[in-house]
């Protein structure tokens, strides 16, 4: 197949298609150590596993590229497996087979990977999302709730399941259509983290198959130091294929909030303060744009007119613009005192009056919004794009030197990208 296709590509240019006919030809003499006969025996190899799932070598075009969508590494094959027995198996495999073989190995659950952490080129790609939840998603209640889940598992379905009994997971990510084992991976962050830390802050338990290809049990005091290793290890010590991950009461609504500044100084106090607060808000989050007056209803979200009378009116003149976005918990029946403490807290920033847009949402509306975001960007053709991406954590002492240098300088008016700034408490 792939000596048709370099004829196929090759055609008009004479010379090029002999020179590559010739190597190709080469490389595949019986006797010699070459690419070819390597892939072969590695093939034949891995066909003959004993698995309770399958191996695909064919179509495997789906995993050589991830979100970021700037690197393509074609896989030799795709494990899609049934049990952790078929993880196990095909790592000690590769183990075995040594480094003679290059062959690596990379588990992908939604592959929202930037830079292509979860491909393997050449390599084995486990496809996380077919590892069942033999016991589906379990929920155990109590003065400790927790959910016990696969690592293939995505976080949305948790949500859906989790409410059915007043639960939720407290820390989130922006985008809930994401594995439990691929965000636990990295870190897990979103406007929740200044209350409770990430994801990976709010796990009790792990399951894990080493480098080794053994499956083990860790949390804070059973192999503390994988666990400790595995949670926003990048897939490096080990992959997750089951979690605890803990649980707290669930709101049935949200008041939501964004407001603009023009002032970095300001609008970043402001956030301290807020997440300073004991009884304040329950999600802060920030982005940063340039140039655009249609910040309030984004991609991202959406608001609808009636939220806000004077927003409308207001024109950014081009200017660097902060959006500090804010999110109120609450049940139906704490509604009044839900708007009388918001109301409280919103007299104690500095935004620009006329920008406040307000709604009320489900609270899984809210969570999932993005989603509806992904969903106008596939309609555009948007969504498969080029996704350059870059996370900092930038010490309190630093943050103004840094945004007059990067906002205020190197920001032009043609950058599209979304800049979100999350305040975090290095105590959480």
């Amino acid at each position: 197949m792939r000596l048709t296709s370099s004829l196929r590509f090759h055609r008009q240019n004479n010379k090029t298609f002999l020179r590559i006919f010739m190597i190709l030809v080469l490389s595949c003499i019986p006797g010699r150590t070459n690419l070819c006969s390597n892939h072969s025996d590695t093939r034949s190899s891995l066909d003959s596993l004993d698995l309770e799932g399958y191996i695909t070598f064919d179509d495997v075009h789906n995993a050589s590229k991830d979100f970021g969508n700037r690197y393509q590494f074609p896989p030799l094959a795709i494990l899609h497996p049934k049990s952790v027995s078929d993880i196990s198996t095909v790592v000690r495999h590769i183990l075995h087979l040594g480094s003679t073989s290059n062959l690596t190995v990379a588990a992908r659950g939604h592959g929202h990977s930037l830079q292509g952490q979860a491909l393997a080129h050449q390599g084995v790609v486990i496809n996380m999302e077919s590892l069942p939840s033999h016991d589906g998603i379990k929920i155990y209640k109590g003065t400790q709730p927790y959910v016990d889940v696969s690592g293939g598992e995505l976080w949305i379905n948790i949500l859906r399941e989790t409410l059915k009994h007043g639960l939720s997971p407290k820390s989130w990510t922006d985008y809930l259509h994401l594995t439990v084992g691929g965000t636990l991976s990295n870190a897990g962050i979103s406007g929740q983290a200044f209350k409770h830390g990430p994801q990976i802050n709010n796990v009790y338990q792990l399951e894990i198959v080493t480098g080794k290809g053994e499956a083990v049990t860790c949390s804070k005091k059973l192999n503390p130091e994988l666990f400790h290793s595995v949670l926003g290890g990048l897939g490096q010590f080990g992959i997750i294929t089951r979690a605890r991950i803990s649980l707290g009461p669930a709101p049935h609504m949200v008041k939501w909030i964004r407001v603009l500044y023009s002032n970095f100084s300001t609008f970043s106090r402001d956030q301290e303060h807020l997440i300073s607060k004991k009884k304040g808000f329950d999600f802060v989050e920030g982005s940063v744009t340039i140039n655009r007056t249609d910040l309030l209803n984004n991609w991202r979200s959406s608001f609808t007119p009636n939220d806000s009378t004077e927003a409308s009116q207001f024109k950014s003149d081009g200017k660097t613009l902060y959006c500090l976005e804010v999110v109120k918990y609450f049940n139906k029946e704490e509604a009044n005192s839900m708007n009388q403490e918001t109301e409280k807290l919103l007299s104690e920033l500095s935004y620009i009056p006329s920008t406040l847009f307000s709604s009320v949402v489900p609270y899984i509306e809210f969570l999932d919004r993005v989603h509806l975001g992904e969903i106008k960007l596939r309609a555009k053709g948007l969504w498969e794009v080029p996704h350059p991406w870059l996370n900092l954590l930038v010490p309190k002492s630093s943050i103004f030197e840094f945004a007059t240098e990067v906002f205020n300088n190197i920001l032009t008016s043609n950058n599209n990208g979304p800049i979100l700034i999350y305040p975090v408490n290095q105590s959480k």
